[in-house]
């Protein structure tokens, strides 16, 4: 470990992140990217250590190796030691470094994965508002862009049809999401590329040419009835409807995941659960939503119980978070346009003994959102200024969990009823 390695992966970060030199971030900047970290990695890294880290705050140590496996993480490499082995060991040039930035990691979508832990991420409004303006020289330009999926299965390949008059020393890339991790350079002389997309959801998928985004599309990844995973990296462990759907409820065992020999400790992994693009949208401006859940793992790393609820909108999620009464401070809501961070807000009444099933529910009243646990009012948030359809949900449990009684209400009335 050397400094020399460090600062070329905080190097790396800042140009995937695209939100200017380091020395330029505000103390907002720093929060953003606790939860970008957390939603991605399942790992908090506190903004006050990120500031320590990016020499924002006088600190003479190095960074221990479980921060720096975080960070070598999210910027895409398996952990610390095999970034140190790809590292060529000089002094940190933003230049020499081009070729590990622009390599193309592999694609899947995140949601939350964690998004969890975001999950978020953390999500396209969070990361939309450092979206630099588009050059008046390229505004000038025609651009066309476009996409379709070839299946409701998942994975689900994605074409896109693109077309780029530009300069030619300009580059062109194209992001599967709000995620600059999905971020791939595309040949500016043809029209097609593809892509993958492991998991389902709604995603805003990006064209973009020297690094300013110049189009985007909405592209929802849908599901054939439910879906049931095991983040994994690089491609998720899929499972098949026995093993998660039972007549009353979706649990996948501790068994199952054993039989599949992934590890629960000393990171246990996240099991999730979708259903999406299955009923009509309904409305954030009148809708109503309950389920009851239940972490079933709490061993070791897992004591927090994390879970976190899902309702995909055709543009930002509405993101729930729980977890153990004593880790709130870790939790973060999404209201599918304003976020709110248990970092500096009370999110303890999202604290509960996951032990046990909870109920938790959540509706719109005249301007506002309002969330329930165990039919407790313990929190709300403006309704977005925009109207948002609600098109698909999804349980994502630290270890595993289940999930039951599940109801969507638009306009009064039942859309989607499960279990």
């Amino acid at each position: 470990m050397n400094a020399s390695d460090i600062k070329q992966l905080l190097i790396i970060i800042e140009r995937q992140l695209d939100w200017g030199g380091a020395s330029t971030w505000q103390s907002k900047d720093f929060e953003i990217l606790n939860e970008l970290i957390l939603e991605k990695t399942r790992v908090s890294l506190s903004a006050s250590t990120l500031r320590r880290i990016w020499g924002r705050v006088e600190y003479n140590h190095l960074p221990s190796t479980t921060t720096l496996d975080t960070l070598a993480r999210f910027a895409g490499f398996e952990n610390w030691r095999t970034f140190a082995r790809q590292n060529p060991a000089t002094e940190a040039n933003p230049k020499e470094m081009e070729h590990l930035v622009a390599k193309p990691k592999q694609e899947h979508g995140w949601r939350l994965k964690i998004a969890l832990v975001i999950i978020a991420v953390i999500t396209i409004s969070l990361v939309s508002m450092y979206v630099k303006k588009t050059p008046a020289s390229l505004t000038k330009s025609t651009f066309s862009f476009d996409a379709h999926t070839v299946t409701r299965t998942i994975p689900n390949s994605v074409v896109f049809n693109y077309d780029v008059k530009t300069n030619p020393k300009d580059s062109v890339f194209i992001q599967q999401s709000w995620d600059p991790g999905t971020r791939v350079l595309i040949d500016k002389n043809l029209h097609q590329y593809t892509s993958i997309y492991y998991v389902p959801g709604f995603y805003h998928a990006k064209l973009g040419i020297n690094n300013k985004v110049v189009k985007e599309r909405m592209l929802l990844i849908p599901t054939n009835g439910w879906l049931g995973l095991i983040a994994h990296q690089p491609v998720p462990v899929y499972l098949s409807p026995d093993e998660f759907i039972n007549k009353d409820k979706l649990q996948l065992p501790i068994s199952a995941i054993n039989q599949k020999n992934i590890a629960l400790s000393p990171q246990p992994p996240m099991v999730e659960f979708y259903n999406v693009g299955n009923f009509i949208p309904v409305s954030l401006k009148d809708f109503s939503f309950r389920a009851e859940v239940k972490n079933d793992y709490h061993d070791g790393a897992a004591a927090c119980q994390f879970l976190q609820i899902i309702l995909f909108t055709d543009n930002t999620p509405v993101i729930i978070q729980l977890s153990a009464k004593g880790c709130v401070s870790n939790l973060s809501l999404l209201n599918g346009r304003y976020f709110v961070s248990g970092k500096n807000t009370d999110l303890s009444g999202f604290g509960a003994d996951l032990s046990q099933w909870v109920k938790v529910s959540c509706r719109s009243v005249p301007g506002k959102i309002q969330y329930y646990v165990d039919d407790k009012l313990v929190y709300e948030t403006p309704l977005p200024l925009y109207n948002e359809n609600i098109v698909g949900m999804a349980y994502s449990f630290q270890g595993t969990g289940s999930v039951r009684n599940i109801n969507l209400d638009g306009h009064d009335k039942t859309v989607f009823k499960a279990f």
